[in-house]
């Protein structure tokens, strides 16, 4: 299992696996929690690379960051 500790986010801690290029069980500690369940469901299983280049830049508020850039910056820091 991957662990991840995201910068200037809610979540503190995102983990997950990369098995065979995909994302699977993908989960975030803190943070809106419908919206992050929602995002792992919706990764789960697929192409890890491509899952990262999709949420890579992705903001949340201005913050020029948010939960699912941090999920994109954790998987290629581990591909």
């Amino acid at each position: 299992m991957i662990s991840y500790a995201p910068q200037g986010v809610c979540s503190r801690k995102i983990t997950f696996d990369i098995v065979d290029g995909k994302l699977h069980n993908v989960q975030f500690l803190g943070g809106c929690p419908g919206n992050l369940l929602a995002i792992g469901k919706l990764v789960e299983g697929k192409d890890a690379k491509e899952i990262a280049d999709t949420l890579l830049g992705n903001d949340c508020g201005g913050r020029g960051t948010s939960c699912a850039d941090q999920l994109a910056q954790a998987i290629l820091a581990n591909l």
